[in-house]
C-alpha cells in the first residue's frame, strides 16, 4: 500500500476546490471504494475523502483514477460542479 500523503493534498482555507465525479461512476460501474482504492494502490478511506472534496487528488492520481474508469479526466474532474 503506497502513503496517501503523496497522492492528496489537503484542501487549505483558502485553495480551490476541485469538483469530482468519482462517486457517480462507482456507482454506474457498481464498483465500492474499497475496490477502487485496490485496483489504484490506495487506502480506501482516501476515495471517501476525494468523494467528499476533502482532499484533492495528486495530478498523477487524478489521471490514474481516469485512466481506471477509461475516461477523460475532464469526465472525472471539474473545476466547476458538475
Amino acid at each position: 500500500m503506497q502513503n496517501n500523503t503523496n497522492h492528496i493534498n489537503k484542501k487549505d482555507a483558502g485553495g480551490e476546490a476541485v469538483y469530482n465525479r468519482i462517486n457517480v461512476l462507482r456507482a454506474e460501474r457498481k464498483i465500492t471504494r474499497r475496490q477502487l482504492a485496490d485496483a489504484l494502490g490506495i487506502h480506501y478511506q482516501t476515495v471517501g475523502y476525494l468523494e467528499r472534496g476533502e482532499f484533492n487528488p495528486s495530478l498523477q492520481l487524478a489521471l490514474r483514477i481516469a485512466e481506471y474508469f477509461d475516461v477523460p479526466v475532464e469526465r472525472v474532474f471539474s473545476n466547476e460542479p458538475f
